[in-house]
């Protein structure tokens, strides 16, 4: 309870920054005002606020009034303030906004930046010369607790400010960063924490993840804040004035449209889901741009130098338009922005409100958005995340138990800084809220883990990075474990990348001399091209001139038909909270005023040919077409579940004799096809659907298919290198895509046969469950239907099976040919499907032909 003798928030805010205030036409936010107050008192804060209500200086404005009033000669040198962000431009968006009110009261104070793209001499020069607000990442405070003199350079630590903080605890760059919490408040017991976030499903999580914990007691939480109001956003759906793509992710058909936006706006971010879509949506829209207006692109894999001048261009409105992935999602503060457009379904409510609140980054101004579904599925998912943004609903994933691998991570990290007592560090680790259950015997493995590998790799030197001495003392075995753990930190693993170079035209010496790098790409993509293709990268089409070392050389070229850079990652799976709505408006005949006219008629003639399900219904459709048999089922439970269903639905088809050939997923449905009349037999009841769709598949069935597939090894591939178990760089150089995979099979394969407990392989499970597999949806799913389950014989395909067919043999290499194939095929398809005269009538209303896909 705040002390009734205490200063007013008011009086707390010293005479030059109410000047400053006023200077500026402003007066202090009372959220802004509160956290001056709770920090007069200690206390550690989460702060909920919309966008533009002004959390960055909220959150940093204690820290500016506390060094402000301490003359530099009487400061402890050292950091005062660390920052941490979930991005690295949001860490330097952040630097450049703090120069306003540094600048504008004369204030002596210093801050800068420690990201990945830091120079490493400014890196290092910041150990000995450390300003007093530090910005960096979760990667980069693991480094300096690593560090041996760690203690002595957090030594005056008072605060950490935490952005975004939903982004970051539901992650695994959250645990690594809730460990690293746990150890700064060992090094400074009276650390404040600051939580800051505009999108918060359960402000109690993270409230607790702020504050130390302890097993078996009430969870300990820090204060709440929490800002009301704000204009509510402007959202609309493009309408359809061209004949809306049955299938595909790029939303071609809506380039003019999309552009004509771009016009007629000052500044306009495109937000689009995955790289692969950023590319070819980048090149898409310079194919339409007769203006010449400045158009970039902006996304994770691109060459840092162009990432950096793309954002300093956007600051200073040089810029009317950005394609750019989630690379921008959180808290850029660009306030000339006053257009989101969002192409392809968003996928979460909660991602949406984030990327929404980019345009016109003012808390008393609504932002304006425009969604833009690039086929008729996502036409529904938008409708329902426009009605959850107007009701400001909020789905963000609940906070996890703590990973092992990260743990293992972690005790290395602690190792390289400084010998550690067990009991003392599991305490600390303990405190942790995401490690608040971990229970000794756990924790005792983990350890063991670090320092032999476990039981069956203890044979092994290579493994031993930590040894126990004769003072029950765990210290590292060799300096170059510390070098080695640097060189490898965090855990973000991304697919085997190889640099992306243009040949030089000058020199002409030898292939990969003398041009500028590019960015990253993966090695998969780049296995699959032979020298001569073309493809699209950093906004360019450029030829692969061949490969040498870990760089893939181009050179640009003119190639109409280049091919689009498949990425592994950067698929968002779709929320529970909008499947759930997309099921509901599905069910609904009524709502379907509130969808384009292509798209209820396509509903309605699905429910005069086929059946729509209601919300609690699963529907399953069969039907023979070209010799085969497919089941088409409607879960809407996103790609990832569905391709695990598909696994084990063809296990148990094939049990059935029914003879399964393959399967496609989509977020929303699942077709599986092969040689038996699924439909005959479903009649018969051999098998019954309610024993196919049985919940107990993810039991034996599971285990079964996981011992044989090469999914779970895709995980252990990727806890081996967070934990340290493999090291994929070395000092001067770095292993090969294929090396890493080649070391961590065979070790995955080890364990499998000699110590199936091992806690790698237990870490893997449980990525698996929660991630690569969505086992956890899938069971959720499962038991909603289980005795819902309606069965619907067809002689032919429904007009809802359409868009899942499409994706039948779509290649992995998205390019012209793969369209062209589904252009063929569209129309046969919809003619089946919804009749002639639907045919007929769209393209009769002028509605190209064409425009089948996207």
């Amino acid at each position: 309870m705040s002390d009734p003798t205490a200063a007013s928030p008011a009086e707390l805010l010293p005479a030059p920054f109410r000047d400053w205030f006023a200077r500026r036409g402003w007066a202090p936010r009372a959220h802004q005002l509160e956290l001056l107050q709770r920090a007069e008192e200690g206390r550690s804060v989460l702060l909920i606020a919309p966008t533009g209500a002004g959390k960055t200086l909220a959150g940093f404005l204690p820290s500016l009034v506390a060094l402000a009033g301490r003359p530099r000669r009487s400061r402890r040198p050292g950091i005062h303030t660390l920052y941490i962000s979930p991005l690295k431009a949001l860490a330097v968006d952040i630097a450049r906004n703090l120069e306003e009110p540094l600048d504008g009261m004369a204030l002596d104070i210093t801050v800068e930046t420690r990201t990945g793209d830091t120079p490493a001499h400014k890196r290092q020069r910041q150990k000995h010369a450390p300003p007093d607000i530090l910005l960096t990442t979760p990667e980069q405070l693991a480094l300096l607790l690593s560090a041996p003199d760690a203690e002595r350079f957090f030594d005056s630590l008072e605060t950490v400010v935490l952005d975004e903080l939903h982004s970051l605890v539901t992650a695994k760059r959250g645990d690594l960063l809730a460990l690293g919490l746990a150890r700064l408040r060992k090094l400074r017991p009276r650390l404040r924490a600051v939580g800051l976030s505009a999108t918060v499903a359960e402000p109690d999580d993270l409230r607790r993840w702020l504050m130390p914990q302890s097993a078996g007691e009430p969870a300990n939480l820090a204060d709440l804040v929490t800002v009301k109001g704000g204009a509510a956003p402007q959202v609309t759906i493009l309408p359809a004035e061209t004949r809306i793509p049955w299938a595909g992710h790029s939303a071609v058909h809506a380039m003019e449209a999309i552009y004509a936006q771009i016009r007629a706006s000052r500044m306009v971010l495109v937000f689009v889901n995955t790289r692969s879509q950023a590319e070819r949506i980048f090149q898409e829209l310079w194919r339409v741009n007769e203006d010449g207006l400045p158009i970039a692109l902006h996304h994770g894999s691109l060459d840092v130098g162009q990432r950096r001048r793309v954002e300093a261009a956007m600051a200073a409105s040089e810029l009317r338009c950005v394609v750019c992935t989630s690379t921008l999602d959180l808290g850029i503060d660009w306030g000339d922005v006053d257009l989101v457009i969002n192409v392809g379904a968003p996928k979460g409510a909660s991602r949406l409100a984030q990327r929404i609140g980019r345009a016109n980054h003012r808390m008393d101004e609504p932002s304006r958005a425009l969604l833009v579904p690039a086929n008729r599925f996502e036409v529904m998912e938008c409708t329902v995340a426009l009605e959850a943004s107007l009701a400001g609903a909020q789905d963000t994933p609940r906070v996890r138990a703590g990973a092992l691998d990260v743990l293992a991570q972690h005790v290395l990290g602690m190792a390289c800084s400084a010998p550690f007592d067990a009991d003392a560090l599991h305490a600390e680790v303990a405190s942790a809220a995401p490690y608040r259950d971990l229970d000794t015997e756990t924790f005792a493995r983990v350890v063991d883990f670090v320092a032999t590998g476990g039981y069956a790799l203890r044979a092994y030197e290579r493994f031993a990075k930590i040894r126990r001495g004769e003072d029950g003392l765990w210290r590292i075995t060799h300096p170059a474990v510390a070098q080695q753990y640097r060189l490898n930190v965090g855990t973000i693993i991304e697919a085997p990348l190889l640099k992306v170079r243009l040949a030089s035209r000058r020199t002409g010496g030898p292939v990969g001399m003398g041009g500028r790098v590019l960015g990253e790409i993966e090695e998969f993509f780049v296995e699959q091209l032979a020298p001569g293709d073309s493809f699209l990268f950093a906004g360019l089409v450029v030829k692969l001139e061949g490969i040498r070392d870990n760089v893939a050389v181009v050179s640009r070229t003119h190639d109409e038909a280049p091919k689009v850079p498949m990425y592994a990652g950067g698929k968002f799976p779709l929320s529970t909270y909008l499947a759930d709505g997309v099921r509901g408006l599905l069910a609904d005949e009524s709502a379907w005023s509130r969808l384009p006219d292509q798209v209820a008629d396509w509903l309605r003639i699905q429910k005069e040919v086929s059946v729509l399900p209601r919300r609690d219904q699963l529907l399953v459709e069969t039907f023979p077409r070209g010799g085969r048999f497919y089941m088409v089922a409607y879960p809407f439970e996103g790609r990832l579940a569905h391709q695990t269903l598909g696994m084990l639905l063809t296990r148990r088809l094939e049990r059935a004799k029914l003879r399964p050939l393959g399967f496609v997923a989509s977020d929303y449905s699942l077709a599986v096809w092969g040689l038996g009349d699924m439909g005959a037999a479903f009649a018969k009841g051999k098998p019954e659907l309610g024993d196919l769709f049985a919940p107990d598949m993810l039991g034996d069935d599971l285990d079964a298919w996981l011992a044989e597939s090469y999914l779970l090894k895709r995980s252990f591939r990727t806890c081996a290198l967070i934990s340290g178990l493999i090291e994929r760089r070395h000092p001067g150089k770095e292993k090969t895509g294929r090396q890493v995979t080649m070391s961590t099979d065979l070790i995955y394969d080890v364990l499998r046969s000699h110590e199936p407990d091992h806690i790698l392989l237990r870490a893997t499970w449980a990525d698996a469950a929660t991630g690569l597999l969505d086992v956890a949806r899938l069971s959720d799913m499962l038991m909603r239907v289980e005795g819902a389950i309606l069965h619907q014989p067809l002689e032919r395909i429904s007009p809802l099976a359409v868009p899942v067919m499409l994706d039948i043999g779509k290649e992995t290499v998205a390019g012209a040919a793969a369209e062209d194939i589904l252009r063929e095929n569209v129309d046969d398809l919809v003619r089946e499907a919804m009749g002639e005269a639907f045919l007929e009538a769209e393209h009769g209303a002028g509605l190209p032909a064409g425009l089948v896909v996207s």
